[in-house]
């Protein structure tokens, strides 16, 4: 079966990286700009887990995380795994998304084979 990853990044260049990676392990993507553009993706389409970016313009990642995870319109999306991968490391920043529901975390510039494994873990 099919598993399918929704790259929520304002960067052209990191959704293509990251779906660079995940494309040639098999996995099926579908690519949002922003938090709002990504809400708008989660339709009533299979998305087996979710890898965000913070700082975004329109909606960032803590908005967008909040809104899956309490806005009753994503219900169906609620329990889905979110790995947030950003530059933005800082204390008050992880907190925030640990807080909203995140489970994992990478740093921006990312390393394929950390990223592969930390999708496995929760995907497989």
């Amino acid at each position: 079966m099919d598993k399918y990853i929704l790259i929520v990044d304002d960067s052209v260049a990191v959704r293509q990286m990251v779906g660079a990676v995940l494309g040639q392990a098999g996995y099926k993507l579908i690519e949002a700009e922003n938090g709002i553009d990504a809400l708008e993706k989660l339709d009533g389409r299979q998305v087996d887990l979710i890898i965000c970016d913070v700082n975004m313009p329109q909606m960032d990642g803590i908005a967008f995380l909040h809104t899956v995870k309490n806005d009753k319109a994503y219900l169906s999306y609620k329990f889905i795994m979110i790995i947030m991968l950003t530059i933005d490391s800082t204390p008050e920043t992880i907190e925030s998304v640990k807080h909203e529901g995140a489970k994992a975390w990478l740093e921006k510039p990312f390393n394929p084979e950390e990223l592969l494994d930390v999708v496995g873990k929760f995907i497989n």
